[in-house]
Formats: structure tokens, C-alpha cells, sequence
């Protein structure tokens, strides 16, 4: 996993983190933007992790949040939900998903530690470049 946090300009964490420290790790790879996952305990929000975030990376508009509830009308909520985005990062689940509408991606990365049902853990990788989400990968890391 660490070679995917080498270079990278960001780590984003879409919450259930667990503890403050993990937060305190990743910082030494690169900044890190995170928010408040339900197993995630008062030291994650001190650390300064929130509800939601929402940034502007590069010109690019990304919310984040934690749960974003049920599948079904999930696109249409996030937008309800950060009308000015144009990527929503979420977690909760720890099923990777990339899913998109005509104004919206949405983009959940899986867990690299808590794959639940899922074959294999996973991170997720962002490029963007000049305001524009060139690529998105989700990445097996076990």
C-alpha cells in the first residue's frame, strides 16, 4: 500500500479510521482530508476530521462524507446532498464503486484492512488535471 501513498499529493479518507494515529501516519505520505466514519471515536474528530468535507482540488469541486446511504438513489441524494459537487468520495460500505450520471461521480474506494465481503482490499487513486477527473482506479492492495 505504501507505494500508492508515495507521491501522492492527498490522501483523502472517507472515515472508519478507527483512530487519530492512522491519520498521524498517512500525514507523513501527504496531507490528508478526512471525515468521521461511525467506528471512528472523539480523537479521529480532533485530529480535525468532520461530518463531510468538501474541497476544491485543482478546479475540481469533491465532497466527502462517511455513509451515503442506500444504494438505491444514491446518485441523486449526493447531489441533493453537495449540489456543487463533481465528486463525491464515500465509504461505509467498503465496496469499491465508481458510478457516474451526467452531473455526478460518485466514487467509494473499499477498505485497504476491512474488505468485508469483498475478494481483496482496495484503495482508490485520483488523477486530476486542470480541474478535471482524468482517471480513477480502484486498486486490490491485498
Amino acid at each position: 500500500m505504501a507505494e500508492h501513498l508515495r507521491g501522492a499529493d492527498l490522501i483523502l479518507h472517507a472515515g472508519d479510521v478507527c483512530t487519530a494515529s492512522v491519520l498521524v501516519e498517512l500525514a507523513q505520505y501527504a496531507p490528508v482530508a478526512a471525515v468521521l466514519g461511525n467506528n471512528d471515536g472523539p480523537d479521529v474528530a480532533a485530529w480535525g476530521a468532520g461530518e463531510t468535507a468538501e474541497l476544491d482540488l485543482d478546479g475540481l469541486r469533491v465532497a466527502m462524507i462517511h455513509d451515503s446511504g442506500l444504494a438505491t438513489g444514491r446518485l441523486a441524494r449526493m447531489r441533493r446532498r453537495f449540489p456543487a459537487a463533481d465528486l463525491v468520495v464515500f465509504g461505509h460500505s467498503h465496496i469499491p464503486l465508481d458510478a457516474s450520471s451526467d452531473s455526478l461521480r460518485i466514487f467509494n474506494p473499499g477498505s485497504p484492512t476491512d474488505r468485508r465481503r469483498q475478494p481483496r482490499g482496495t484503495l482508490g487513486l485520483l488523477t486530476i488535471t486542470s480541474g478535471q477527473l482524468a482517471e480513477a482506479a480502484i486498486v486490490p492492495v491485498t
